[in-house]
């Protein structure tokens, strides 16, 4: 399959830890901008079809090596679906702590001249 590149937001326009939602080639996508990085998610949680992107960017309690003992982590890393709660690693779309074997449809994403381009 070949893939396409689209031109869909200049820099500036990507709030921070949250996503400009956008459509390309008729697919809902969420661009998040954490800490500098780029990020693009489809917006449709894989669980029951959520905005995804309208979810909130945060960390995830972690379980230790003592029992019962959590602690948080993974700190803007963590993509939180709006309606259920599932958690998604913002990078690969893996759904966390084996919920499901469902993964969130991530796209890679560069900038160039401070414009975002996704590849599809």
């Amino acid at each position: 399959m070949a893939v396409s590149e689209h031109r869909v937001a200049h820099i500036s326009e990507i709030p921070d830890d949250q996503a400009l939602i956008t459509e390309v080639q008729g697919r809902p996508v969420g661009i998040f901008k954490v800490d500098g990085e780029l990020f693009a998610v489809r917006n449709r949680c894989p669980h029951r079809g959520a905005p995804l992107a309208r979810g909130t960017v945060e960390g995830t309690m972690l379980p230790t090596c003592k029992a019962g003992e959590l602690k948080y982590g993974m700190d803007k890393q963590v993509l939180k679906c709006p309606w259920h709660g599932w958690e998604f690693d913002l990078r690969t779309g893996e759904c966390l702590f084996g919920v499901s074997d469902r993964r969130a449809t991530t796209y890679n994403v560069r900038v160039e001249n401070d414009y975002v381009y996704l590849q599809m």
